[in-house]
């Protein structure tokens, strides 16, 4: 029997495709797109994620036993469908909180020291008006921070802030759980009416789909800024939109978005008080190998028929699909 088939939807690092390529025959898909993933799978062993799937693709993937998601959202794969085809979810999670965390950090900077609009003045010859630009900028020492999941990018976030900073990090979560310093925890009312920054950390779940509503964002400080590292969707777009129009937030640090790409009309690309990012929060080299490095990993754990050390659907794991090459599967 050949080796087995790792699908990637999309790139992954260099130096960890190699790697993979010593244990396994490695597809790289031509274009994302629901029609070739479900065309690639056909002979797959296991599916590395960086691109959403399709709902029925388990379906044309009968010899999956695994899709492994380079990150650590999930909201990218079917769970349910995965589940109920006997198909194991794995995902990293917590390898790139620190990358989203710095990203945050640096834009929460950047936004504050109105770095962006200095660098394109200057470079537009006018040393004067870029100067005079500073007087306006503001320190992040003495000022609040909530934040919204107190999750590994939260957590990261929160000590950067707090411990670094010097900044007050007020917490929520849904959960009773005792969140770590330097958070101190709020309501959700209390975290929006005292922050001046607030950030979305959050997975995107049913409870989190729309989260900043018109009403939310209007319990907002005023002036304060939006900094959305979760997904889009999490933010109801048209209400942040009138929101920075009509002045009520002094900014937004984007780097998701309900449409993705940012579509060309969108009045966000027009707002100098907001800062976009194309969803690149996450990556750099160093998080890039290491979210690659688990994700093969855990599929090849899969394809050798041994658990995953985060699978995301355990329910799965009685029932599951048996791989081609396992020599002997964990109970």
């Amino acid at each position: 029997m050949n080796r087995p088939l790792v699908v990637l939807t999309n790139p992954i690092d260099a130096r960890v495709h190699a790697d993979l390529a010593r244990h396994a025959r490695v597809l790289l898909v031509p274009e994302p797109t629901a029609g070739a993933i479900r065309a690639a799978v056909a002979q797959a062993d296991a599916l590395i994620v960086r691109a959403p799937l399709p709902d029925d693709v388990f379906v044309h993937g009968p010899h999956l036993v695994g899709a492994i998601r380079h990150g650590a959202g999930v909201d990218m794969i079917p769970v349910d469908a995965a589940t109920a085809a006997g198909v194991a979810v794995a995902n990293v999670p917590g390898v790139n909180a620190v990358t989203v965390a710095e990203y945050a950090i640096g834009q929460m900077l950047s936004w504050s020291r109105r770095l962006t609009r200095i660098d394109a003045t200057l470079r537009a010859a006018d040393w004067p008006t870029a100067r005079a630009l500073a007087d306006g900028g503001r320190d992040l020492r003495g000022r609040t921070l909530g934040i919204v999941g107190a999750g590994a990018i939260g957590s990261a976030l929160a000590r950067i802030a707090g411990f670094g900073l010097g900044m007050t990090v007020l917490g929520h979560r849904r959960s009773p759980q005792a969140l770590p310093a330097p958070f101190q925890r709020a309501t959700f009312d209390e975290l929006l009416e005292r922050s001046d920054f607030v950030a979305l950390t959050c997975p995107l779940t049913p409870e989190t789909r729309g989260l900043m509503d018109a009403q939310r964002i209007a319990r907002m400080k005023p002036g304060a800024v939006l900094v959305n590292v979760s997904r889009g969707a999490v933010v109801v777009e048209t209400a942040l939109v009138d929101a920075l129009a009509g002045g009520h937030l002094g900014g937004a640090v984007l780097d998701v978005f309900e449409a993705q790409p940012l579509p060309a009309d969108s009045p966000l690309r027009r707002m100098d008080q907001v800062l976009l990012s194309p969803h690149m929060a996450g990556i750099t080299e160093d998080s890039m190998r290491r979210m690659g490095a688990l994700a093969v990993d855990q599929a090849l754990d899969l394809i050798a028929g041994r658990r995953p050390a985060h699978l995301v659907n355990p329910a799965v794991w009685p029932h599951r699909r048996r791989s081609r090459y396992a020599q002997q599967e964990t109970p």
